[in-house]
């Protein structure tokens, strides 16, 4: 496997998508902003690093920098090795031997209006609607163009992407899709109000006021929540890869450009990386990424958005990749001392390396700064809680009577998150939630697809008091965040779980005792199963470190996946 790093802002992504469904044409035109407001801002500059990765054959999987000349330089080689194919075998391009299964009639329904843009596969243009005369953007990509199997199928992921997200308010609205023998169509929503960056940069300072960016996260944030729930991770979140509908300073936000996203199944996690250098996550690098990096890359914007600066800035790409790794964003220079401390907050929590510990997309929605002048309503079912509730049946009996234990530690304040979630699932307002509201809130994961069977077992392991429902405190017990309790409030962490500790250890000895043990949960019968799980020393007894040990493996384990090799394009 392949890593190219291009100084060229398109690489990597199966671009003009934003485009194709907006002003078109940004990824091909140098800026036009002085350098030194670029350096400061992430900006559309020709410098601008982008990572992606892309399988080369007979790569034995080894990382690889492939300098801008050498992509140019293969790229005028481009010629030979058509015609070497022709004297193999004249084989057509795998586009123009598919049939992608799209409608046919294009020409009779639409007309080419104004480009917008072009890349590697194709033009973007202003489409006319020849029935109503409304304006729409048509990505046109030559099949010819379409060489290999994987240029086919990065085609069909993105149609059947955008089609799945139709209908959300900030994602760019997909119409439909049509072929002839040279090429397919996309006919999308046409975005005529610019990019997310061109707004940073017209503003002050190029930085937004507190409460303008937290609209426009707020936005964001609703995107990558719905792509997460349906086991879709972005993967190439950035300012560039959003639009604004219209020019109008209250236009919504539109999300753009899913050329880079991929599905991934439940627990597992992507091996390849890809993205743009400046809002990768960590553990991208790491080759163990997943949903949790939408929310890294919202992170750094909003950063950007706040103080009109980079969190994480180099000359170089490896500059870059070690400051992710190993630095902290500065909050100390100007104007962050003028910054409210929620917003502080907010960008610290969504820029924890460690992914258990971020804050999901659903719960930055619950944060305070966010959440100022938003409805509740709008905050969807987060995935971790859904996951956290189908984990919690595995858990063994102690487990969950540990994690009982420390849900009755947290405040009003502390719960607010959960208490939102809740709220969510329980659409009749009753205070409890059903077997049905549980079994709707598990199909809003769609990967998943649970059995009616499947849902009973999880209210039941869940529902503690045995009476067929679950209340909020039976709720916070299974849907606890175990890593982020530990990572985002560690002074008040040993306290905490020394508290839930001495619930089971009556004498307060520092120990809990197979008696204690008894006691406490009611259990009849031999002791010793529990215990098993939690006695790493064997003598016993559960101590202090056993029992936190035992809190920290309340999460799932990850298995991980490559996704499909990338063509660089520029459509």
């Amino acid at each position: 496997m392949g890593i190219c790093f291009s100084a060229t802002k398109v690489s990597g992504s199966n671009s003009n998508s934003t485009n194709a469904a907006g002003s078109g044409g940004n990824r091909n035109r140098k800026s036009s902003k002085p350098q030194s407001r670029t350096s400061a801002t992430a900006t559309r500059t020709t410098t601008e690093t982008v990572v992606t990765v892309h399988k080369q054959q007979a790569s034995n999987g080894q990382r690889r920098r492939v300098p801008e000349e050498t992509q140019k330089n293969s790229q005028n080689q481009r010629p030979k090795e058509k015609t070497n194919t022709r004297r193999q075998g004249a084989h057509l391009p795998c586009g123009k031997r598919t049939d992608f299964g799209y409608e046919k009639d294009f020409d009779q329904r639409f007309s080419l209006g104004k480009l917008l843009g072009h890349g590697q596969f194709g033009y973007t243009y202003v489409g006319i609607n020849k029935a109503n005369g409304d304006r729409v953007a048509v990505k046109r990509l030559e099949k010819n163009k379409m060489v290999l199997p994987i240029a086919v199928e990065d085609v069909k992921r993105e149609v059947k992407i955008l089609k799945e997200l139709t209908g959300h308010e900030n994602v760019v609205q997909f119409y439909n899709a049509f072929e002839d023998d040279s090429y397919v169509y996309i006919v999308m929503e046409l975005c005529e109000g610019g990019e997310l960056l061109d707004r940073i940069l017209a503003k002050k300072d190029s930085r937004y006021t507190e409460k303008d960016a937290a609209v426009v996260v707020r936005q964001m944030l609703k995107v990558a929540a719905e792509c997460h729930l349906h086991g879709l991770v972005h993967r190439d979140m950035k300012p560039e890869n959003f639009l604004f509908k219209s020019a109008r300073e209250d236009s919504s936000l539109k999300a753009t450009d899913f050329g880079l996203s991929d599905f991934i199944k439940p627990g597992k996690r992507f091996q390849d990386i890809v993205g743009s250098a400046y809002y990768v996550a960590p553990e991208v690098l790491k080759r163990k990424s997943g949903p949790e990096s939408d929310v890294w890359s919202i992170g750094v914007i909003t950063y950007i958005l706040l103080c009109g600066r980079r969190p994480f800035w180099d000359k170089t790409e490896d500059g870059i990749f070690k400051e992710v790794l190993r630095n902290k964003p500065d909050f100390r220079r100007k104007p962050w001392p003028t910054i409210s401390n929620a917003a502080k907050d907010f960008v610290k929590k969504l820029l924890v390396k460690d992914p258990r510990a971020r804050l999901t997309a659903a719960q930055a929605l619950s944060h305070p700064w966010v959440k100022e002048g938003g409805e509740a309503l709008e905050i969807p079912i987060d995935i971790s809680v859904l996951n956290n509730m189908r984990q919690f049946v595995k858990y063994s009996r102690l487990k969950q009577f540990a994690l009982r234990a420390l849900a009755s530690t947290l405040n009003e304040e502390e719960l607010s998150t959960l208490k939102d979630q809740f709220d969510a699932i329980d659409v009749d307002k009753n205070g409890s939630i059903s077997l049905e509201e549980m079994r709707q809130a598990l199909a809003k994961d769609l990967p998943w697809k649970l059995k009616e069977s499947r849902v009973l077992e999880i209210l039941q392991a869940i529902d503690s008091n045995t009476d067929g429902l679950v209340d909020f405190t039976e709720f916070v017990a299974a849907t606890l965040h175990v890593h982020q309790l530990e990572e985002h409030d560690s002074d008040k962490w040993q306290h905490r779980s020394q508290t839930a500790f001495e619930k089971f250890d009556l004498d307060k000895d520092g120990f809990i005792t197979p008696d204690e043990l008894r006691m406490h949960t009611g259990l009849r019968g031999s002791i010793d199963p529990l215990l098993e799980e939690a006695d790493i020393d064997k003598d016993g007894k559960i101590s202090l470190p056993e029992f936190r040990r035992l809190l920290r493996t309340a999460s799932i384990g990850s298995r991980h996946v490559t996704s499909p090799a990338r063509h660089q394009r520029k459509i």
